[in-house]
Order: C-alpha cells, then sequence, then structure tokens
C-alpha cells in the first residue's frame, strides 16, 4: 500500500473484504468447503460465510454441489487483471526461456506478497519439486530463495515483522524457522546480493535467487534458478549459475520502469 494513502474506515466496504476473505480461503489442499469449513477458516459468522458463498456463486465465481461449495475458473480473471496490468511477466518471461535453455534448469519470478511469494512467470526444463509449480502459486517467503531475497531488501524492521507473521513450518531437518537465524542469514543475503537455498524447502531441491530491480534500483520481484540436489552442487550452482542470473538482473534493470 502506498505510504501517500491515507484510508479511514469509513472508505472501507466491509462486505468486500469479507468475499475476498472467502475466496482466499480455497487452495490446493481445500479445494471444495462447506459453509460451516468457510466460518471457521476465516472466522466470519455462519450467516455472513454463506452471504458471501451464495454471492460468488451468484457472479459465477463460485459452484455448489448441493453440500459443497468450489470456486471456478471464472477467478482466474481476477489474477490476469493483475497479470495484463504489469509489464512485468512478459518482459521476464524470454530472459527466462533463454536462461534455462542454457543451464539446462528451471527457472521463475516471483513478487513477495506478505509472507509469500507469487510465481509470475515460469520456465520450466524439468519438474524440481514434488508440488507443481505454474504462475500464480505460492511459496512461504521464509524459505524460498525468491522469498529470502526480496525480505532481504526490505527494511530490517519490516522484514522482521513479515516473518512474525507467518507460522514458520519446518519443512526439512535444514529448514530455518528461528527469527534470529533468519534475520542473520537475510543480513548474509542482503551483503553477497544473492540467496541459496539448500534442501530447506524440501529434500533434494536446491535454488539460488537474486532480486530483480527497477530503472530506479527498486526491487520489484526475484529470479532463481532450482535443480535437484543429486545433478547439481551448491558450488555449481553459485560458479555457474549465479554470473548468468546477475546478467539477466542487470539486463532487466535498464527495461523495468
Amino acid at each position: 500500500m502506498s505510504s501517500q494513502l491515507r484510508i479511514r474506515e469509513g472508505d472501507l466496504i466491509a462486505g468486500f473484504a469479507k468475499g475476498l476473505s472467502v475466496i482466499e480461503t480455497f487452495n490446493q489442499q481445500r479445494e471444495k468447503l462447506s459453509i460451516a469449513d468457510v466460518a471457521r477458516l476465516t472466522g466470519l459468522e455462519r450467516a455472513s460465510a454463506r452471504r458471501c458463498l451464495l454471492t460468488l456463486v451468484q457472479g459465477g465465481y463460485a459452484e455448489f454441489d448441493g453440500k459443497f461449495f468450489r470456486l471456478t475458473a471464472h477467478v482466474l480473471k481476477l489474477g490476469y487483471a493483475y497479470l495484463s496490468s504489469t509489464p512485468l511477466p512478459r518482459i521476464i518471461q524470454p530472459f527466462l526461456e533463454q536462461l534455462s535453455e542454457a543451464v539446462h534448469e528451471s527457472s521463475s519470478a516471483s513478487i513477495l506478497d506478505g509472507g509469500e511469494i507469487v510465481y509470475v512467470a515460469r520456465s520450466a526444463q524439468r519438474r524440481v519439486m514434488l508440488i507443481g509449480l505454474n504462475v500464480g502459486s505460492r511459496l512461504p517467503a521464509y524459505c524460498a530463495s525468491m522469498g529470502r531475497v526480496m525480505l532481504a531488501a526490505l527494511p530490517e524492521d519490516e522484514a522482521r515483522r513479515r516473518l512474525d507473521a507467518v507460522k514458520r513450518e519446518k519443512h526439512t531437518p535444514r529448514t530455518l524457522t528461528g527469527t534470529a537465524e533468519l534475520m542473520k542469514e537475510l543480513a548474509k543475503v542482503r551483503q553477497q546480493g544473492y540467496a541459496l537455498i539448500d534442501e530447506e524447502l524440501e529434500i533434494g531441491l536446491r535454488s539460488i535467487a537474486v532480486p530483480i530491480h527497477d530503472s530506479r534500483g527498486a526491487v520489484v520481484a526475484a529470479a532463481n534458478v532450482g535443480a535437484q540436489a543429486m545433478r547439481v552442487t551448491s558450488e555449481s550452482l553459485v560458479q555457474d549459475v549465479l554470473p548468468r542470473l546477475l546478467k539477466m538482473q542487470a539486463e532487466l534493470g535498464k527495461l523495468l520502469a
């Protein structure tokens, strides 16, 4: 939110905010939900949850099978509105494709949304994670290479606030979850200009990421290369892949307004 925008309570539409919170309740693990499920997950009163769900059905954003609600493809229009209104995905996509072709690994770009990263572009050479990653996919920022470079670009108090606002699970024995150790790691990332994740998000996955700046030097996104640990060492990512990422970073900095 822009620091120049002053919002008063009377400027807000509570019903609209409730509807958005209901949409956000659905995900890959919760494809179908009942009214009671939505009320519990959002903290809304059951009657409010019901009205929101029925409004989504009326608008074509959800469907009801007699017991459960599920989102429809119509919801994709909301995400497409963002993708079509920002030049970042279409500008960075050719760079990712060239990078993936050169290193024979998958590459991605994402933005920071609260305590998560959201994928906005991707060039997949091969599947490196158990879960499928596509444009719109989300991952926790604290244990993702792209998340760490973007958190490191924030003022320290803001980075700490975002870390404290999310539940930090230990996805593997190597996952850093403590605030102090994560802040120390962010300081390291800030100093060296890149983040290297070695099997913290998923066993067998290594990735390296750099921030993407606009022409004014502000960090607007991050780009990474991910690879299976059995094929690529951490040293190889730094020696062979990082120079290509930094070259892409410099070229994109001239193109992003």
